[in-house]
């Protein structure tokens, strides 16, 4: 019986990036449909996993910081996110994400159907699978 062809990692980089574009654009879409961008529905995103500090959130998001600035500016205008004191350094500003910004980004979770809609048709099985192989490439480091 012959051996089925391999993928190589040409092949995968380019369908991670076909992926990745579905992703993007229906995260873009879904965040302007709560009127923000994609920089600030990304933030929120990130500060869902907790709070962040300003330094540490523009590192995440591979921006400068004074870009970050500007975002957080006007997420916290719009009560998304509030600054906060470092608990161990005051000069240190946390971010952290309000319950208002808890919804919002609730709201662009349930707004990308596209990608909703793709991952609903994978069984468990599938599903947890993607999951670990997703947190193997992106999330394990080595010697961690």
């Amino acid at each position: 019986m012959a051996e089925a062809p391999r993928v190589d990692t040409a092949q995968l980089m380019e369908l991670l990036s076909v992926s990745l574009g579905a992703f993007y654009g229906d995260f873009t879409a879904a965040a302007a449909s709560e009127n923000l961008t994609a920089s600030q529905g990304k933030t929120l995103t990130v500060l869902r996993q907790g709070p962040a500090a300003m330094r540490a959130l523009a590192e995440t998001m591979a921006c400068d910081a004074s870009n970050v600035t500007g975002i957080v500016d006007r997420l916290e205008k719009r009560g998304l996110v509030r600054r906060e004191a470092g608990a161990s350094d005051r000069r240190v500003k946390n971010v952290v994400l309000t319950a208002e910004g808890e919804h919002v980004t609730d709201a662009i979770r349930a707004k990308m159907r596209t990608t909703r809609d793709g991952l609903e048709r994978l069984g468990d099985e599938d599903r947890e699978r993607l999951y670990a192989l997703l947190e193997r490439v992106f999330v394990s480091r080595p010697g961690a």
